[in-house]
Parts: structure tokens; sequence; C-alpha cells
């Protein structure tokens, strides 16, 4: 029998993007190299990333802080609709608006994130192979972590939405042969002074 091994996933949505989000904004920087700083005691093996300029970028300055950690591209870190649910799988009395803020997003995004998802959740999770444990980064979007918590939690596919992550805030998922996945981390922004947290969220969501 092929021997397994926990798996630990460091979630890390980019740092807070420009105006046009063509590039990471002053803050996003400092958000980025921050995590680097927190993360240097964390066995990294991989910095996984999108391929969007705001989470190469804050991936890259992650990176400079953390020792001979190989960065490694990923369109499946990218940023897309990872589940389109149907209207009666929601809420009834906020299916209207979830399905109207979803029908915002480029049809491309809608029709190809799915099966990106998918893949996503066969690349980045369960256990590994081998006897040593392994922890890896990815340096995504929203989306694509709240997918992967929803699918750490067992919940419906639809509930990825609702399940929002600040700019440079740190979640972390186990995976462990024989175990349920556990979320041991989520949304943290321990590592961010004051004025560097919560963005990325709108106000009222603001604690």
């Amino acid at each position: 029998m092929t021997a397994t091994a926990a798996r630990y996933l460091y979630l890390r949505r980019h740092g807070e993007a420009s105006e046009d989000e063509s590039k990471l904004a002053d803050t996003g920087r400092r958000q980025a190299v921050l995590l680097g700083e927190r993360l240097r005691e964390a066995p990294l093996t991989a910095i996984h990333h999108g391929p969007l300029a705001r989470a190469e970028q804050t991936a890259q300055l992650v990176c400079e802080q953390l020792d001979g950690v190989p960065l490694r591209p990923s369109e499946l870190a990218g940023d897309y609709i990872p589940y389109m649910p149907q209207r009666e799988e929601l809420p009834s009395e906020s299916a209207d608006a979830m399905l109207g803020h979803l029908a915002q997003f480029p049809a491309e995004e809608r029709e190809q994130g799915p099966e990106l998802a998918l893949a996503a959740l066969a690349q980045f999770t369960g256990p590994v192979v081998g006897d040593e444990p392994r922890h890896e980064l990815v340096v995504t979007h929203n989306f694509l972590i709240g997918w992967l918590v929803r699918a750490a939690l067992d919940a419906p596919e639809w509930r990825w939405m609702g399940i929002n992550h600040a700019n440079a805030a740190l979640t972390v998922i186990r995976y462990a042969p024989g175990r349920p996945p556990s979320v041991l981390v989520f949304n943290d922004t321990g590592h961010l002074p004051a004025n560097l947290r919560w963005t990325g969220f709108p106000p009222d969501l603001h604690v």
C-alpha cells in the first residue's frame, strides 16, 4: 500500500490591488511582505500563484522573504467563478441578489470556472503520497478560497458564495489520511497592523 501523509494548504488572497487591478497598490505590497515575514518559520515546499499580476506580484514578494521556496504559476489558482448555482439550490430570500451578482461577471469566467475549480480541488487538496507532510502556499483570489474552504467543510457547492477573504489574510487547511479536512486558521490578519486589515471587504463586513 502506498504511504500517504498530511498536506497543509496555506491559502492567501493577493494583496490590495491598484484601482484598475493591473498591479499591487503600495498597501498590497506591504501586506505581501508582512505575510512573507510571518511564514518564514513555515516549512513551505512551494508557492503556487494565479496568472494575474496582483497574484503573481504578491507571490514574488512573499517568496523574497523566504529561503529557496520555488514559485509555480498555475491557471488553477486564477480568478474565476468556481460554481454556477441553479436558482432552486439557493435560499429563496437571497436567490435573486446572488444570481444577479454572478451575472455581472464575464461569460468566460462563468463558463470555464467550474472545470478549473474541480481541477484545483484535485491539484491542491487531500493527503499527499509519501511519508513526509507537505506544506504549500497558494496565492489566489477570493472566490477560489471560498470554494476550497466550502469543500473542506463539506458544504453545498453554492456555498462558496459568502465565504469572504480579506487581502493578504491567511487560511490554513489540513488534509490528514483517514480524517476529514480541518480548517485550522481562517482569514487571519494577525500579521498585519490595523491600518492594513480588512482591505478587499465592503465596509459592512468589517469587524
